[in-house]
């Protein structure tokens, strides 16, 4: 900022003439300000006009009680902002004085991008407690405000309106997603069984953790039942597919708007792996396991089903069914696959996490649209509008619901769990450590078996694994914060 030489004044933020003297004054009453505005006219200013050099000047003839702040606004460059001293009036002789702005900042407009923050350490999502009923996905309050609505509609006569697949319809739309989810749920068993003859898996056989590493892990923090004679170390054992793809089954109904399952006719539905269990339900036409297709869609009344087209006999099982399932379920699968040649390792690997992002891609978009029940204490999950009625839950308080599950409504991790594990960066190497446990990272058991196999890291997964941060020494762990 510059002064005209005539002017003689200071190039502070606060601008005042030669013979202006501030004092310490008490703030003005509104009556005296009003005044000192009324004689504004005596004061005039030109226009700025901006300069090459991104500077902008004002020059106003300025009396001797004036006092020129410097103020920014939102609306454009910093304005000038006349403040009169007490004992002062806007008259006497009149002295220009020109004021220059610079501003070296680069004008940002509204549509500039911001920079993203790049994660590099995720943690992983809490360990829900056992002896607590899991939160539900959607907040209480919606739950409750929309079944008052529903409730209100049906004192007043008035049918609920449901939309595919709400209403028993198909969704056209997501029928080839389910063809394709099918598809990469095959290539995921498969490619599972075949790069288990290569990577060592093992389990624990007190509690559900396992290690992919060609020996276990010295991580004291087993929670089986004689953990305390073991000092919480692992009891390892040989892990299997069902270790690293944990297996979550659903009965199969024909018509899954029909009866309900009871505790007594629950050995006549088949228990079927429950991906499979919504890519039919979704629009698959499976061979052995058929589904009602409804031409027309049914009518609800609040909570109660006033039309569902009549209840129709369920085919029989052909005898065939076992066979087709066999390929979409995970038992004896090692026993099935042959180990491939070694050269052909890292092209099965690439294989197998692709078509794990593509199971897991595909079944959040059905989840958004299809129903699916989880229960809120254990894992059973049920794949339809309604859950069923066997009494086979054993977990928190069993006895005060007779058994019974308490149903919500399920998350895409309870349908197609992702079971983390320790990531190890050296398969051969050491074993890991509790003392180093905080500088571990983690990652899905089949993303960890795909990696040691030589497929490439999928980026979301990076941060979680903890890649960028340098292990310590046992000795150095306590002096790292």
């Amino acid at each position: 900022m510059a002064l005209n030489s005539a002017s003689q004044c200071s190039y502070k933020t606060v601008l005042s003439c030669k013979n202006c003297i501030l004092t310490g004054a008490s703030r003005q009453t509104e009556s005296k300000e009003k005044e000192m505005l009324q004689n504004f006219p005596a004061l005039t200013y030109t226009p700025w006009q901006p300069s090459p050099n991104n500077s902008c000047s004002k020059s106003l003839p300025c009396a001797c009680p004036s006092v020129v702040v410097y103020k920014k606004s939102r609306q454009g460059p910093y304005l000038p902002t006349l403040k009169f001293d007490r004992r002062y009036h806007a008259t006497g002789p009149r002295r220009r004085v020109t004021i220059f702005c610079t501003d070296r900042r680069h004008p940002q407009g509204r549509n500039s991008k911001k920079r993203e923050a790049v994660q590099q350490n995720v943690d992983l999502p809490p360990v829900l407690p056992k002896k607590k009923k899991k939160p539900y996905p959607m907040p209480l309050k919606k739950i409750q405000q929309a079944a008052r609505a529903d409730k209100k509609l049906a004192e007043m006569g008035i049918e609920k309106k449901l939309e595919p697949p709400k209403n028993g319809l198909l969704v056209p739309d997501l029928i080839p997603v389910a063809y394709e989810v099918l598809d990469a749920w095959k290539l995921l068993i498969k490619g599972l069984s075949q790069l288990l003859h290569y990577v060592p898996v093992h389990a624990c056989s007190e509690c559900s953790q396992i290690h992919v590493a060609q020996s276990g892990n010295d991580i004291q923090d087993c929670l089986g039942p004689t953990n305390s004679s073991r000092r919480s170390f692992h009891s390892w054992v040989k892990g299997s597919i069902n270790d690293v793809l944990i297996p979550i089954e659903s009965y199969h109904m024909y018509d899954p708007f029909g009866t309900r399952i009871k505790h007594e006719t629950r050995f006549n539905y088949d228990r079927i792996p429950a991906v499979v269990e919504l890519c039919i339900q979704a629009g698959v036409d499976l061979p052995g396991y058929p589904s009602r297709r409804r031409t027309k869609p049914i009518r609800m009344m609040g909570k109660k089903v006033i039309d569902i087209g009549g209840l129709v006999e369920e085919p029989r099982p052909s005898v065939n069914s076992s066979s087709v399932i066999m390929d979409l379920d995970t038992h004896r699968s090692f026993e099935r696959f042959t180990p491939p040649l070694e050269s052909e390792v890292p092209r099965i690997a690439q294989e197998t996490i692709d078509a794990y992002e593509k199971v897991k891609w595909g079944v959040t978009r059905l989840m958004k649209k299809y129903t699916v029940k989880a229960c809120g204490y254990c894992s059973e999950v049920h794949v339809g509008p309604w859950g069923h009625n066997a009494k086979l839950c054993g977990e928190f308080k069993h006895q005060w619901r007779d058994g019974k599950h308490g149903w919500q409504d399920a998350t895409v991790d309870e349908v197609f769990p992702p079971n983390y594990v320790w990531h190890v960066r050296d398969p051969k190497g050491t074993p890991l450590r509790s003392a180093l446990k905080r500088f571990y990272g983690k990652a899905p058991a089949v993303v960890e078996v795909c990696m040691q196999a030589g497929a490439q890291i999928p980026h979301k997964y990076k941060p979680m694994m903890r890649l960028d941060i340098v292990l310590p020494e046992s000795e150095e762990s306590r002096l790292a914060v």
